[in-house]
């Protein structure tokens, strides 16, 4: 168990390693996304657009994933997480 720790360790050091930019990217990201990642970046104001509309989708997903595995208010008799405590599996 100590030496899958440890190697999981390794992996996630070394892994953050691997996944910033390389010199070459660095200089050609547009302001705020230096280092982040390969590639050119957003090119246009269009692409910052649907950047934050994801943001802004996965932020609620989040949210009421998180709000309805904490408290999901299913008192009524008939539903199915019923059938499944009562028949025990």
């Amino acid at each position: 168990m100590k030496r899958r720790a440890l190697v999981f360790t390794c992996l996630f050091l070394l892994g953050q390693y691997i996944t910033f930019a390389c010199d070459v990217c660095k200089k050609n990201q547009p302001k705020g996304f230096e280092n982040i990642t390969h590639g050119a970046g957003p090119l246009g104001d269009f692409d910052y657009f649907i950047i934050w509309g994801a943001v802004i989708i996965v932020g609620f997903t989040l949210f009421y994933s998180l709000k309805y595995l904490i408290k999901p208010k299913e008192n009524n008799p008939d539903h199915i997480k019923n059938i499944v405590r009562n028949e025990g599996f």
